[in-house]
């Protein structure tokens, strides 16, 4: 008789951890039951991808692409929602709070430590967070004052990188309050000359209490110190090939300061029953330094450059009160109102120097003495809101709701604009097929969206308040989950019609901001994940973004031009990812991750048109108990293509960065 084979242990399928949002209605809900566009990444997916900046954590986000760097400098970003490369047409949200408030986002101070979970919605929130969300929401949300778990990190890489890190759960103190601490230093160089930034942050966390009956406060800090890159300079239908690939036309010791800090409370309490009622607040001062230039012509000295030196102060103030009533009739109700209140100032000047074309030499110029020069904004945004989510049927879920919006905003010594707009949306989702984990659904939503028009501190002397941004968009999609809950798919086709678009101009020789008229946005993004085994997972997204004028007539050189059927400049028809990760709790780990960016025109006039470029970025490390070594290497094909706009000077861009490689060790205590 055969002996058998000793029986080999079953593999288990990877479990199905859910993740919730909140950043659509205010209430935790998981992001298959919700009509609208929504991803979540987890923080064990950022710490798997390596990823600690937000071109890096939303690397494999459907339909999202974000270049490094540009006018905020090489710290900063500009996302790309839907064919909108804009820096300042999405929100971003920072644990519940806008992060930039009533201005554009503060995308510079953004740390990615200690992050639970990142929120990514495509398309507007015109209820819940109403006047500065346009085409959509990023929402970081960091580990609770509660969570336990300590961390420790130190890093080295190209061109003198290198810096530390610790996330801290601190002892509990006085009346059951609980707190953690992180704080991280890193200094980060770049291929380009005489460009880099160094960086300390800090974020203490206090709560007492559990979820529905809660106090939390925080205090988050940030020091900033950059040398900025230079855009490059376009000539005709392409990069002026007279700039070397590394230039920088700055000034010697320019510089892109800032020193940030916001403050936030908040609270849930139980009322009237079942009933709860939730409260936050915060306050944040932003202290910015700069001087700076850029080319103004792609020729050598004299007078070939501009610049301008600017100190800016911010301070906004922001407020939410909402009620989330209990559910009565398979209806749930949430009615609130919040305020948003910024005040800033700007006071510089300009100047006029020479620099060599190729500008690999630093020009000593004297910094202006005398900052005669102002910009100045007062914004108000004040809304309620109500909105109500509806089960009519076992698998039919129906979500709508209402907003009104009251702004009132004044440049300088202006006189104040007031506009009163309502904004809303309503979505409904269909279960069609449920069996155990899987699921089959498909949603549809409208949204009506307003957003008063941006404001940069532009020293230029432009006209004062533009006209707020519209926006009517449609959207309808597919949701699936398979194969007992490890493939999980979303497949989602919109069109968004606005007017008024904010885009950049140049006034005097100076950045400025104009109306753009009627613009369209459509296209369709698909993208997939599958859990493969434990520790292993591969994601992959396509997007087609059809992004054009629809009437704007904008002069070039002195002739009117109607741009009616133009692509939108640096929108890319295709975006394409895909990736691997591997990330055992011990062993080796890794990650690879390919990324497509399609052609795209440079200019408005649709006559420069960037070729597509492909990037990789790939990390392998090893785990071992408490440990953990890393290398990674981003940007591995060393692409360096156009990849967002530049407002300083007319037809100028920032390249991709370079290729960087480092080496990262982890320890867990």
């Amino acid at each position: 008789m055969q002996a058998q084979a000793p029986a080999q242990p079953t593999p288990t399928a990877p479990r199905v951890a859910e993740t919730v949002e909140v950043v659509a209605t205010r209430l935790p809900e998981v992001p298959h039951d919700v009509p609208a566009a929504i991803e979540v990444l987890t923080g064990e997916d950022l710490r798997s991808l390596g990823a600690t900046t937000l071109k890096d954590a939303l690397a494999l986000a459907t339909g999202v692409d974000v270049a490094p760097g540009g006018d905020a400098g090489p710290a900063g970003s500009v996302p790309e929602f839907r064919g909108l490369r804009e820096f300042d047409a999405f929100l971003l949200v920072v644990d519940d709070v806008p992060w930039g408030g009533a201005f554009n986002p503060a995308l510079t101070s953004l740390s990615l430590r200690d992050v639970e979970r990142v929120e990514i919605l495509r398309g507007p929130a015109p209820v819940t967070y109403g006047a500065t969300s346009f085409v959509g929401v990023i929402h970081v949300v960091h580990n609770a004052a509660s969570a336990n778990s300590r961390y420790a990190s130190a890093q080295g890489g190209s061109y003198g990188s290198g810096g530390g890190a610790v996330d801290l759960a601190l002892p509990a103190f006085g009346g059951g309050w609980q707190s953690r601490l992180s704080a991280d230093v890193e200094r980060q160089g770049f291929a380009d000359d005489r460009t880099s930034f160094a960086r300390g942050h800090a974020l203490y966390r206090v709560s007492k209490g559990a979820a529905g009956n809660r106090t939390w406060t925080s205090v988050d800090l940030t020091l900033l110190a950059q040398n900025p890159a230079s855009p490059h300079p376009r000539e005709g239908t392409a990069l002026s090939p007279l700039v070397p690939l590394d230039a920088n036309h700055n000034p010697s010791g320019a510089f892109v300061d800032e020193n940030r800090v916001a403050a936030a409370f908040g609270l849930e309490r139980p009322i009237a029953g079942d009933t709860t009622l939730s409260a936050t607040g915060s306050y944040t001062h932003s202290a910015g330094r700069q001087f700076r230039g850029f080319l103004t012509e792609a020729s050598d000295p004299p007078g070939n450059a501009t610049g301008f030196r600017e100190n800016i102060d911010v301070n906004d103030v922001y407020g939410d009160v909402h009620v989330a009533l209990p559910e009565r009739a398979h209806v749930r109700v949430v009615a609130g109102g919040d305020l948003l209140f910024g005040n800033g100032e700007g006071r510089g000047a300009t100047f006029d120097y020479s620099v060599p074309l190729a500008g690999d030499t630093a020009v000593s110029v004297p910094e202006p003495a005398d900052l005669n020069l102002d910009a100045e904004s007062r914004r108000t945004f004040v809304g309620g809101y109500v909105l109500a989510e509806a089960q009519p049927a076992a698998r039919v879920r129906v979500s709508a709701g209402v907003r009104l919006n009251a702004t009132v905003e004044r440049r300088g010594e202006g006189e104040s604009v007031t506009h009163v707009r309502p904004s809303g949306s309503v979505g409904v989702i269909v279960s069609l097929l449920e069996r155990g984990p899987d699921h089959l659904k498909v949603f549809a939503d409208y949204r009506n969206t307003f957003k008063p028009a941006a404001f940069d501190f532009s020293l230029a002397e432009n006209e004062g308040v533009l006209e707020p941004e519209t926006s009517h968009s449609y959207e309808g999609g597919l949701k699936a989950r398979m194969a007992k809950g490890r493939v999980d798919l979303e497949a989602t086709a919109f069109r968004m019609d606005f007017s008024n678009l904010v885009t950049a101009t140049v006034v005097d020789g100076l950045p400025a901001l104009m109306n753009s008229g009627d613009t369209r946005f459509q296209g369709v993004e698909l993208g997939g994940n599958a859990r493969l085994v434990h520790g292993v997972w591969a994601r992959g997204t396509y997007s087609f973004h059809d992004s054009t004028f629809v009437d704007f007539v904008q002069a070039f050189d002195g002739v009117p031009t109607q741009l009616g059927g133009k692509r939108f400049e640096m929108s890319a028809r295709h975006l394409a990812s895909a990736g691997l990760v591997f990330s055992p709790e011990r062993g080796v780990t890794g990650s690879f991750v390919v990324k497509h960016t399609g052609d795209r025109y440079l200019n408005k006039r649709n006559t420069a048109l960037a070729e597509p470029f492909t990037t990789v970025d790939a990390g392998v490390g090893y785990r071992i108990r408490e440990y953990e070594i890393r290398f990674d290497g981003r940007n591995l094909t060393d692409r360096r293509d156009p990849v967002s706009e530049s407002e300083l000077g007319d037809a100028q861009y920032y390249r991709l960065f370079a290729r960087t490689l480092g080496v990262s060790l982890a320890v867990r205590f």
